[in-house]
């Protein structure tokens, strides 16, 4: 018989933590399965074997949930490789592997969904409908490949972040929505840290949170210290469950996103 697996609302409700682990993109690059610049996830289609080992390796690290690799597997980013023509095949490989590896190990499986990089606060409203269908499509594949819930992380601009989060809404079927913002700016407002789109953090969560997001917090850009300083500001004001997932750079106040570092010896940007 099989257990059921606490779902993401219930563990909020019961105030537990909950660890997702990521960063494929980065883990990848590294290993030379996908190239530098784009950053497409091709590994998928060409390497599914290692997928599939890097779902696991997470969860044997302690992840509770298996966040499927569709990051940058969006219509803009193959578009520009190449290779739109794999979008379906891609996403819906990610998917299977990232909920079988679920299924065997009794952790949840999340669908993912990403910045676009077409989205500027001027967008007409076309531009900004061409970034909501292009969530849509991916969210709708995660829904029928059986997704806990979805994530939609590594927004800059909180006008970005509300778009994810309405597809999510419009196209989720009622699955928890998870929405993190990344800090890679420095940009400032009346002294707090701010979205690209000059909103404090405090003010982007709540209005994310009231629009209905079951989480909200930070991911990318800045590592452990920079990005925990940023979120004890924000809990001042924004007091619901609250999200971390940063970069594992040694970033500072000084340099606090991990593109502004500097090599110590030559002072050049690394």
């Amino acid at each position: 018989m099989t257990t059921k697996v606490k779902g993401l609302r219930e563990r909020i409700q019961n105030g537990e933590d909950i660890i997702i682990a990521e960063g494929y993109i980065f883990l990848f690059e590294r290993r030379g399965y996908l190239k530098a610049g784009p950053f497409v996830p091709e590994v998928i289609l060409d390497h599914p074997d290692l997928v599939r080992a890097a779902y696991r390796e997470f969860v044997h690290a302690g992840s509770d949930v298996v966040l499927a690799f569709t990051y940058y597997a969006h219509r803009e980013k193959l578009r520009l490789i190449g290779r739109e023509n794999d979008i379906l095949k891609m996403n819906k490989d990610a998917l299977r592997m990232a909920r079988e590896v679920a299924d065997e190990t009794g952790t949840l499986m999340a669908g993912n969904i990403c910045n676009t990089n077409r989205y500027h606060p001027d967008n007409s409203a076309e531009k900004n409908q061409m970034i909501k269908d292009m969530f849509k499509e991916q969210i709708e594949w995660a829904v029928d490949a059986g997704a806990d819930f979805i994530v939609g992380e590594t927004f800059a601009h909180l006008g970005e972040a509300m778009l994810a989060l309405e597809a999510i809404k419009e196209s989720g079927k009622g699955l928890p929505a998870v929405i993190t913002m990344s800090p890679v700016a420095t940009e400032n407002v009346n002294g707090k840290c701010s979205t690209t789109d000059l909103v404090p953090y405090g003010k982007a969560f709540q209005t994310l949170h009231d629009a209905g997001a079951d989480i909200v917090g930070l991911n990318c850009g800045s590592g452990p210290a920079t990005t925990i300083s940023i979120l004890e500001e924000v809990r001042t004001t924004y007091k619901g469950p609250l999200g971390a997932v940063p970069v594992p750079y040694r970033t500072t106040e000084q340099q606090p996103s991990f593109m502004q570092l500097t090599d110590p010896k030559t002072g050049k940007y690394s």
